[in-house]
């Protein structure tokens, strides 16, 4: 297998004038917000936008609205939420976790794929940015938007190609993709390189957003970043902090989620969130307006909740959290004391909204000390990041690592058993350019007439092999061994599984992973010069 060589985030050079450097951006497409930084000679400002009332925001919020068959977006979306005649559809970025090829979203009376809504809601960001930014007058003759943008560090392959898919139809032009984490990296070394020193030249990142959870350990050497470990939780975040909130409320008030109107469950959760992120240290409670989301069916006006009771119910989340950054510290020193940040370590930096939890920001400190940063701006962290990846001119670099395991479920002893052969794993570095592929070959003499390939990635396998973890099962395939299979229209997957009576045909399984951590197949007969290849992406297929 080859190791891959450095994923460089260095853009082709860009002539001098300012309107040209500011058409390069970071978008870091969030599950409540979505964020966009730019590049300006060498600053990475967040991108200002203008709401429906005209007032300021630093942020597009990730939010569709639905009625009669009409979709709108963003801000468009957001002043329709007091309207009962519009269905709103929040942190629809979590659907991403569904790797089905089919995966489609029901809003309102609307069904409409996942794909092709995360495209509409792009677009409208796109028309956004040339319309109501402070980069619209730069923007106004349609020049093209050549942005670099993420995706959490444990996404699935489907899940990045949908992410790409869908930023290339809706206009822009993607010169990369990176791991959220990773890119938060790059806006440490821009904002605290004085901390980096040739004894301490680690960071760590703790990234909470409002849907994941991600930690990466970076290396960092001069320009060059070089991730050692990755690892996340697909479905953690602000959004379940929300829900911890919403659901002390409903117990207090004897009530349960299944007798609440739609409506009134998401007036409530925006309610809770919003509340949520007003709390500071010295919050001792929060007061829910239940009349403003509960009408007159509210068993009584207000609810006071006591703010150490929330944390407490938050508690078990953080801890998930804190054990999955330490599996990710354990690689650089498996002995250290659990209490303490390996003497390499120059800080471990908080990003992500959801970090502005306090007792997110106690737990690490009680746990990790003085070396704790949350970064200034912890929620556009990522997108100030992919912005510094951008940027031409910045000189940074990254290796990249694939930071999960590709592996598949094969056939064995004529069907009778199923094996699991892990293929790439958290070792592989991805490669530098977009056209270049890390290779993994299996050559072998085949025993069965069909082969049978169940496709997943997983958050990690244990110490027999097996996959454990989050498991995304995304590609089925099926290759004909037995040459009289051929190409005859035969449904392979209604063929019994038998093993050759003799010696089978010689076989050559090629895997190549690319520059965006998205997996291609190939799969050749050598014996008798046939092949088909696949690539493992919502459109998988010979």
């Amino acid at each position: 297998m080859s190791e891959g060589t450095n994923l460089v985030t260095k853009g082709a050079d860009v002539a001098g004038c300012r309107e040209e450097v500011f058409l390069r951006l970071g978008i870091d497409f969030g599950t409540t917000r979505t964020v966009v930084a730019s590049c300006d000679r060498g600053n990475y400002p967040v991108v200002g936008f203008t709401d429906e009332a005209g007032d300021a925001a630093d942020c597009f919020p990730s939010i569709v609205a639905e009625k009669d068959g009409e979709l709108r977006f963003g801000f468009d979306a957001e002043r329709r939420a007091a309207d009962p005649a519009w269905t709103l559809l929040y942190s629809f970025k979590r659907l991403l976790h569904d790797p089905s090829p089919d995966a489609t979203v029901v809003i309102g009376s609307t069904r409409i794929r996942l794909v092709d809504l995360i495209t509409e809601f792009l677009g409208a960001l796109a028309a956004t940015l040339r319309t109501r930014s402070n980069l619209a007058r730069g923007l106004g003759g349609g020049e093209p938007l050549e942005v670099f943008v993420a995706a959490p560090a444990n996404a699935h392959s489907t899940q990045r190609f949908v992410c790409l898919d869908a930023f290339r139809r809706a206009g822009f032009d993607v010169l990369g993709l990176l791991n959220e984490p990773s890119a938060a990296g790059f806006e440490y070394t821009h904002r605290y390189r004085n901390t980096l020193t040739a004894k301490k030249d680690h960071v760590v990142v703790y990234d909470i957003g409002g849907g994941t959870f991600d930690a990466s350990l970076l290396r960092m050497s001069g320009p060059h970043h070089e991730v050692i470990a990755a690892a996340g939780i697909s479905r953690l975040g602000g959004d379940d902090f929300d829900a911890l909130l919403l659901d002390l409320a409903l117990a207090k008030l004897s009530l349960c989620r299944a007798s609440l109107e739609p409506r009134a469950e998401r007036l409530l959760l925006e309610q809770c969130r919003h509340l949520k992120e007003q709390l500071h240290p010295s919050s001792r409670r929060v007061t829910l307006d239940l009349t403003a989301c509960l009408g007159k069916g509210a068993p009584q006006g207000d609810l006071a909740i006591d703010v150490g009771e929330f944390y407490e119910a938050c508690a078990p989340l953080v801890d998930r959290t804190l054990a999955v950054l330490g599996s990710v510290l354990d690689r650089l020193a498996p002995d250290c004391d659990a209490a303490k940040l390996p003497p390499e370590i120059a800080g471990l930096y908080v990003v992500g909204g959801a970090s502005a939890l306090p007792c997110v920001g106690r737990a690490l400190r009680d746990a990790y000390g003085k070396r704790v940063h949350r970064s200034p701006y912890p929620s556009a962290a990522a997108a100030i990041g992919l912005a510094i990846a951008a940027d031409g001119h910045a000189g940074l670099e990254l290796t990249d690592r694939f930071s999960r395991v590709f592996g598949v479920f094969r056939e064995a002893w004529g069907g009778h058993e199923i094996s699991f052969d892990p293929i790439f794993d958290h070792e592989v570095a991805l490669p530098a350019e977009r056209s270049a592929r890390a290779i993994a070959e299996r050559t072998y003499r085949a025993a069965h007439n069909v082969g049978h390939f169940r496709y997943v990635e997983c958050g990690d396998v244990d110490a027999e092999g097996h996959p454990r973890g989050d498991l995304a099962a995304f590609a089925d395939i099926y290759f004909p061994f037995d040459p009289h299979l051929y190409g005859k229209g035969v449904e392979l997957g209604r063929v019994n599984v038998e093993r050759f009576g003799q010696q089978g045909p010689l076989i050559r399984e090629t895997y190549a992973v690319d520059a965006h951590g998205i997996v291609e197949v190939k799969i050749q007969n050598l014996d008798d010069d046939y092949e088909l290849a696949y690539r493992l992406t919502p459109h998988a297929g010979a």
